[in-house]
């Protein structure tokens, strides 16, 4: 953050409460059903006051699977690989727009090429990234570091390794509470 002179670290770490093609199956009952109840989360963000630019009856009128999530989740890291981590910045913010606005599959191996080419990753590496065991292991360790710590929900931002706070939040909480770590203080007794 700007007015902590380097104190804090950033850091865009993969999470998914579908990463797999089954998982939407498994957590409603069919994939239609998933997509249909997404669609309502979707509509109840782009409702609040100032939410994302998000394109609810354009995905709804998409005729391929709702997209799981590994593909992107992989992109997103090949991203990190190449260019660090303002790179799986970037290419997760270019999927959620492919996803969201655009109502594209993010699960889609071309789709996820175009959006690599928009980002001027290394499309020479790009397939040989994409599909090497230091990418997935490397989002597995994410995964499984997710787990370990109780996340189950998406955005969540761990502070320091033992906090958590799952939810969008306002800026002016997150600045509280990284005050309060950083000065030695509890946040949780604010």
């Amino acid at each position: 953050m700007r007015d902590h002179d380097g104190q804090v670290q950033v850091e865009h770490r993969c999470f998914a409460l579908a990463p797999t093609q089954d998982a939407i199956h498994r957590i409603f009952g069919n994939p239609e059903a998933g997509k249909a109840e997404i669609m309502t989360h979707w509509a109840a963000a782009e409702a609040q006051p100032g939410g994302e630019a998000i394109n609810v009856e354009l995905m709804r009128s998409r005729t391929f699977p709702y997209p799981y999530s590994m593909p992107g989740l992989l992109a997103c890291k090949v991203a990190e690989i190449q260019r660090g981590q303002a790179a799986h910045w970037d290419m997760f913010d270019r999927l959620q727009q492919a996803h969201a606005v655009e109502a594209l599959n993010i699960a889609d191996p071309e789709v996820l090429h175009t959006c690599a080419a928009d980002l001027g990753l290394d499309l020479g590496h790009w397939e040989k990234d994409l599909n090497s065991n230091q990418t997935r292991n490397s989002v597995e360790l994410d995964l499984a570091e997710a787990q370990a710590v109780g996340v189950n929900s998406v955005p969540t931002l761990s502070f320091d390794g033992r906090r958590s706070l799952p939810g969008a939040v306002p800026e002016i909480m997150l600045r509280q509470i990284i005050d309060d770590i950083l000065a030695g203080r509890d946040p949780a007794r604010r």
